[in-house]
């Protein structure tokens, strides 16, 4: 008899051992099916809108793809035969060298403007929560929208600030800015410098504002007031927010377009020809589409390479 109990108490223990192990199989599968749920359409909104261009970009960069081709449907390969001809051409060293230009240029600019603005900030006064969502117009404005505005503003017979000049005594006649091959470069820096200070702005001021108060109370002990309590303090604290803020503000404007066609098309005399008007004048002015991807490829690697960078200094200063 008790022999016969015991086995039955086994029976059922193993039974509830089993069914609790097909509920936490089934809450496990449960687990699973909701996750691809979620990550099933993003990950094909991702292979349809990114990864597919992506990779037809990189095949059309070798392959003899102008407009004949949809119309025959036929694409010749041509191996690195438009890379050779784009790099080898006079233009690409120019627009490679105004894209590094036009680069640094902006991303000083608009940092540096861009931190003293967040430190500014910093301080609480009157109304300073409406100027911070002021300072963020530039950045909701379209881009071909500011730049046809900022065509208006630099008109060389009509635009206002050289009639302001003008009316102050400053200059007899309008400075062309858009038209002259010495300024028109520093020119379209400026204009993107003021785009994209409000980006720099706001994720600065974020970082700032995570400092704690207590280190520079500490520090004013200590007579780490001001400039080094900037040095020793705001700078160390705020460094990893500033390595996202230059990385990404690097491949944004790598990839500059709208404001470049809409103020200058790239000229005059290619002075403001970068990579990315040189690769959209190719592929949708020349229709030569295969010439336009290796250039915008060559660009893709560069952004690349910087998103690289931007990942390794990112996890070190999250070990830090």
């Amino acid at each position: 008899m008790t022999t016969t109990t015991t086995a039955a108490g086994g029976t059922r223990a193993r039974s509830r051992t089993a069914d609790g192990a097909g509920r936490a199989t089934g809450r496990r599968r449960h687990r699973r099916a909701v996750t691809a749920l979620f990550l099933g359409p993003a990950i094909l909104y991702l292979a349809l809108f990114f990864g597919y261009p992506v990779v037809q970009n990189v095949l059309m960069g070798f392959q003899h793809y102008t407009i004949t081709t949809f119309f025959t449907g036929e694409a010749p390969w041509a191996g690195l035969a438009n890379y050779r001809e784009v790099i080898g051409s006079p233009l690409f060293r120019t627009a490679l060298t105004n894209t590094v230009l036009f680069t640094v240029g902006s991303i000083a600019g608009q940092f540096a403007l861009g931190l003293g603005l967040a430190l500014f900030f910093r301080r609480r006064f009157p109304l300073s929560g409406l100027l911070r969502s002021l300072l963020l117009l530039p950045w909701l404005i379209p881009l071909i929208v500011a730049s046809a505005v900022w065509k208006w503003l630099l008109d060389t017979d009509a635009g206002a600030l050289n009639r302001a000049l003008m009316a102050s005594g400053l200059t007899d006649t309008g400075i062309p800015w858009l038209t002259n091959t010495d300024l028109a470069l520093l020119t379209v820096i400026a204009v993107n410098i003021w785009i994209g200070i409000p980006f720099n702005a706001v994720i600065l001021h974020g970082g700032l504002q995570g400092i704690p108060d207590e280190l520079y109370e500490a520090g004013a002990l200590d007579g780490a007031t001001r400039w080094r309590a900037f040095r020793h303090i705001t700078w160390p604290m705020l460094r990893p927010v500033v390595t996202v803020v230059l990385v990404l503000g690097v491949v944004y404007t790598l990839k500059v377009l709208d404001i470049i066609l809409g103020l200058t098309n790239g000229g005059p005399a290619n002075a403001t020809q970068t990579l990315t008007t040189q690769s959209y004048q190719l592929s949708f002015t020349t229709f030569d589409f295969g010439q336009g991807a290796a250039v915008s490829n060559i660009l893709i690697l560069i952004s690349l390479v910087f998103a690289v960078v931007y990942l390794r200094l990112n996890r070190r200063a999250v070990d830090e």
